[in-house]
């Protein structure tokens, strides 16, 4: 089972537009810089948001735990390496877990997208949970 999600991990990240080491490293680093803009933005909407995939969706629905699994546990994600896979999706939890979410950075949504984002959020936290509950070893 466990294979079979890595290996689906893989074609997803294959399935996305190729990036390179470099094109990772960029994208990885501006979504850092967009989650410090969001601690003290106001007026947010969809796009404000660094959704945990390597390409940007445009609905929650487009948002998989695979998608969120590729991103989160690719190789080049920019951290420590002495954490583990199940650490890396604690951290990415605590992001979006909605006790946080939804009380520090939702209200801050214009309120034509605060339910989409509240329901994208809800898919992503969804998925990391998913995720955590693989008690990933590594």
């Amino acid at each position: 089972m466990r294979e079979q999600e890595r290996l689906a991990s893989e074609r997803e990240a294959k399935t996305t537009k190729v990036l390179s080491a470099e094109d990772l490293a960029r994208l990885f680093e501006m979504h850092d810089t967009k989650w410090k803009a969001l601690k003290s933005g106001d007026g947010l909407g969809w796009n404000s948001f660094p959704w945990p995939m390597f390409k940007r969706p445009s609905e929650p629905e487009d948002i998989t735990t695979t998608a969120v699994s590729a991103y989160v546990l690719s190789k080049h994600f920019p951290c420590d390496p002495s954490k583990s896979s199940k650490d890396r999706i604690k951290d990415h939890i605590k992001r979006w877990h909605p006790d946080k979410f939804e009380t520090r950075v939702l209200p801050r949504v214009v309120e034509e997208e605060r339910e989409k984002v509240k329901a994208g959020a809800g898919t992503v936290v969804r998925g990391l949970n998913e995720l955590l509950n693989r008690n990933y070893d590594d």
